[in-house]
């Protein structure tokens, strides 16, 4: 099942990117913002399964990896954080063990996803993402998002980048209550699954670090039509002097 959705999610990635034309996936000619999604959550399952696998006496990085993650999550074990909602779910029958590996693989995940909006903030600021020598699409780049719809284009970015911010941070604090009212209401027991584990705590983390870059993208975007405005005006206002 695992392979067959790999392949599925593959074949559709290449019929995408090979497609002149726009269909689901955003931002698909203006990298690397998908390679850093991308990357940020293969990291995830790799770290978060090495954790989950247990400590291997010949290896050093399951050992690096257990004291990064217990650190990061020392810290964010603090009052009405997400990660204390999650640890005070965990039922009393459970081994002292399993609150501590949740804690390890949250921090990990929470390391990555931070690392990842540093990098790609970093990517705004220094390289000008998504300045390739060429205009941007936003027929291909944004497919949802229609300029010709409602009021002005730039205010209707600038208002989608915050709302994407937003829930970004508060799918964050909302995701592991509901997910662990799901897994209760069904009797399934996360904590006691290793793959579970992995799976939850990565998109947990992965969903808000998507939106958060895809608020900051679309910043961006507004940012960079309100710059060309300014120089069309002003480009105008000089013609018109000069003819003057």
């Amino acid at each position: 099942m695992v392979m067959l959705v790999g392949l599925t999610l593959g074949l559709f990635t290449a019929i995408e990117y090979g497609s002149t034309y726009p269909a689901l996936i955003e931002f698909r000619d203006a990298p690397p913002f998908n390679r850093v999604r991308i990357l940020s959550l293969l990291f995830m399952l790799f770290f978060l399964s090495v954790v989950a696998g247990g400590s291997d006496p010949g290896s050093t990085l399951p050992l690096v990896l257990n004291a990064l993650g217990l650190l990061i999550g020392e810290a964010l074990d603090v009052s009405w954080s997400p990660l204390t909602v999650v640890l005070n779910s965990i039922p009393a029958t459970a081994a002292p063990v399993s609150a501590l590996q949740v804690k390890v693989m949250t921090g990990l995940a929470a390391f990555i996803s931070l690392a990842a909006l540093v990098v790609f903030a970093l990517l705004l600021r220094l390289q000008q993402w998504p300045s390739r020598g060429q205009a941007f699409n936003v027929w291909v780049n944004l497919p949802t998002f229609d300029p010709t719809t409602g009021g002005d284009v730039v205010a209707r970015l600038t208002r989608d980048a915050r709302v994407n911010i937003i829930l970004g941070i508060s799918v964050a604090f909302i995701l592991p209550v509901v997910g662990l009212t799901a897994a209760n209401h069904i009797g399934l027991q996360v904590v006691a699954s290793p793959h579970a584990m992995v799976w939850g705590i990565a998109l947990w983390m992965f969903l808000p670090l998507s939106m958060v870059m895809r608020g900051m993208a679309m910043a961006r975007i507004a940012g960079m039509i309100r710059q060309r405005r300014a120089r069309l005006v002003a480009s105008v206002g000089a013609d018109a002097a000069r003819l003057a």
